[in-house]
């Protein structure tokens, strides 16, 4: 089996790199100088990075005591989480309205495959093409790029949901079925409160997944952080965007290191301890004894 599985892999690694080779063209050559291009542009345009994006910016006046509050990098980035933040806690409650719905071992196959298809079709548009959608309807600012990534997150959240009702233990199910429970009173009183620890840490994981991608949006003119790496773009002042890039990074991975604690807490696998040396002698010891107790 170990072997099929590495067969699998290096047809798949061989097939991915002819296809590869088609993709280029069979122009190789042209990664010959690459390095030496990106060099150069890191160290003539990027760098040093302009940390001028953390000092007040000159019009509005500045009205706090701390200029680093009215600084474009710090109002882009505070955007930025507030996005993030509303449209994960929307796109949530959208999700847990719908999943249901569509898990296969909670409602008739009538009812399932159309709300399966509304997400995945809900789904199959990346938040960035949303986000353009909402700019035309509704304009530019931070409400459209809300409004986009809420979409994504209710199609995206939806399946994971929906495939972690469908893991559940069937017993609670048949249980609540036996009682003469509705199927909305099995759903909120059984399969939800099972699942809560999984629908927490999804929860956590799309607020990480939308706080990423919300620096795109702003590209498109949907408000955040993207949208002044857009505008320093266009005057080609990189070193400015790579100070934010900085900024981005610094924030993601504090976003991350809060949200692995966070996990700790909702995670069944974060109350598990490590076995030491010490416990695995005392239980082989403990084995040992009852055996020959038992004889």
């Amino acid at each position: 089996m170990k072997w099929l599985l590495y067969g699998v892999l290096g047809v798949l690694g061989a097939l991915a790199i002819a296809i590869l080779g088609d993709l280029a063209g069979g122009d190789w050559g042209r990664f010959s100088g690459g390095l030496g291009n990106l060099y150069v542009f890191f160290t003539e345009s990027m760098w040093p990075p302009d940390w001028s994006v953390l000092e007040a910016r000159s019009y509005p006046p500045c009205e706090s005591s701390i200029e680093l509050f009215c600084s474009v990098g710090y109002i882009s980035m505070v955007e930025t989480l507030k996005i993030a933040f509303v449209s994960t806690i929307l796109g949530f409650f959208g999700a847990i309205l719908l999943s249901p719905l569509a898990a296969r071992n909670l409602q008739s196959a009538w009812i399932s495959i159309p709300i399966r298809i509304l997400l995945s079709a809900i789904r199959s548009l990346p938040s960035l093409i949303w986000a353009i959608i909402f700019v035309i309807v509704i304009g530019f600012g931070p409400i459209s790029g809300v409004l986009a990534m809420t979409f994504y997150t209710i199609g995206y959240l939806g399946k994971l949901q929906y495939e972690t009702f469908e893991g559940m233990n069937s017993g609670a199910l048949e249980a609540g079925r036996a009682m003469g429970l509705s199927s909305t009173s099995i759903t909120a009183n059984i399969v939800i409160p099972e699942n809560s620890n999984h629908l927490l840490s999804q929860l956590i994981f799309m607020f990480e997944y939308n706080v990423r991608h919300g620096t795109v949006i702003g590209i498109v003119g949907a408000g955040g952080v993207g949208y002044y790496i857009n505008n320093y773009l266009k005057f080609l002042q990189y070193d400015k965007v790579f100070a934010l890039l900085i900024l981005i990074f610094v924030v993601v991975i504090i976003i991350d290191l809060i949200s692995f604690m966070a996990r700790s807490f909702v995670n069944e696998q974060g109350d598990v301890r490590r076995p030491t040396w010490m416990n695995l002698l005392l239980r082989s010891f403990k084995d040992d004894s009852e055996a020959k107790a038992s004889e």
